[in-house]
């Protein structure tokens, strides 16, 4: 299988029907949702969720319709049966899941806003943004903590087309670190490897050793996810999507988030003298979306991003892809979103420039614009 875009094909044994089109490695919590906006000191109660990036990719690709395995490790305790059935529930194989008798699931609170990417020189407008957005976690000595080389099963993380993987895993632990440095190292019959950076500054002791390791791992893998502002927070990089390839040009694509006003992809060229002399650079801008919780709106891109580079469609059309996924996410309050039928996607991603960028999608838009319900789509 030849991934659009990508100067790697998957090998041939990658071919057979027996393997999955993603495998997702990565610790999932059981996430307390508040049950109003404040602070979570003024809270006066939560309710139940789960979360963990790479967990939300697993689901979404699954509600998409594609075989998906979730590898991760949880405690042999209640929250860890919740996760498991729960994502379960959205059909990811959970069979490989490993259970610790010894160590607890990872749990975490957050308040109603996004997690805050911390910068070195914020504005008072930033700080206060970051004051507003808490997430505490309890996830130190987690059963997910101690995920390796030597404790994960190798035959199961190589078995998908695609190996997704984020940044949260190897900040986890030491042991966890050289099991990402282990996945991503180039090696025979290794699955193409998808790294979202995903910076979160609270999981890292050392913000510089956070920006060397971060940027070492997205070098070596063959699809990166990153945002402007993770960028400029783990490398001190500025100056848009361009220097950012500047300062990642190994992977084969780069998708750069850029907030409200769009993505950007670059596809590298293996048909130059120099690989990536003349980049394919394609922009797709975001949507007009009535947001209810932008937490898992990153997941929820990746995982329309590569649903559509596994079906093999176009630039734009993955972009959109991940967009509109995306916009499932934003419109529910919690991780992972509602997630449009196939038809309904390739249907909107098909849309000329003019009416992709009159789409106006708030909550329940998914089963509005299926049932044909187009004002209630296009209402500011």
């Amino acid at each position: 299988m030849t991934v659009p875009g990508s100067a790697r094909t998957v090998p041939a044994a990658h071919a057979d029907a027996a393997r999955v089109d993603v495998v997702a490695l990565g610790e999932s919590m059981v996430t307390f949702l508040p049950s109003r906006p404040g602070r979570l000191a003024d809270v006066p109660s939560f309710d139940r969720g789960i979360g963990g990036a790479e967990s939300n990719v697993a689901c979404g690709l699954a509600l998409a319709g594609h075989t998906v395995k979730w590898i991760s490790r949880v405690g042999a305790d209640g929250f860890g049966d919740h996760l498991l059935e729960r994502i379960a529930s959205y059909g990811v194989d959970v069979g490989a899941v490993q259970r610790d008798p010894l160590r607890p699931t990872g749990i975490y609170f957050r308040t109603a806003g996004e997690r805050a990417v911390a910068r070195a020189a914020g504005s008072p407008g930033e700080r206060d943004a970051a004051a507003l957005s808490e997430v505490v976690y309890y996830r130190t000595g987690s059963a997910a903590s101690v995920m390796s080389p030597a404790t994960m099963p190798a035959a199961e993380l190589d078995s998908g087309h695609v190996l997704h993987l984020s940044g949260i895993t190897p900040a986890l632990s030491d042991d966890c670190l050289a099991l990402v440095r282990q996945l991503t190292a180039p090696r025979p019959g290794r699955p193409l490897v998808s790294f979202d950076v995903n910076y979160r500054v609270s999981l890292w002791r050392d913000p510089a050793e956070a920006g060397e390791t971060l940027l070492a791992l997205a070098r070596d893998a063959d699809l990166v996810f990153v945002g402007e502002d993770e960028a400029e927070a783990a490398w001190g990089v500025t100056g848009g999507p361009e220097a950012i390839r500047d300062a990642l040009p190994e992977p084969d694509l780069l998708v750069v988030k850029q907030g409200a006003h769009g993505v950007t992809l670059f596809e590298g060229n293996a048909s130059k003298a120099h690989r990536f002399e003349e980049d394919t650079v394609t922009f797709a801008p975001a949507l007009h979306v009535s947001v209810v919780a932008p937490v898992g709106a990153g997941d929820a891109f990746a995982a329309g991003f590569l649903s559509a580079t596994l079906r093999g469609l176009g630039a734009r059309d993955r972009l959109r892809h991940g967009h509109l996924m995306a916009a499932g996410a934003l419109t529910v309050p919690g991780d992972i979103g509602t997630v449009p039928s196939r038809a309904l996607a390739d249907r909107l991603a098909a849309l000329d420039e003019h009416e992709w960028g009159t789409l106006r999608l708030g909550p329940g838009w998914t089963e509005a614009v299926a049932e044909g319900a187009k004002e209630e789509v296009h209402t500011p």
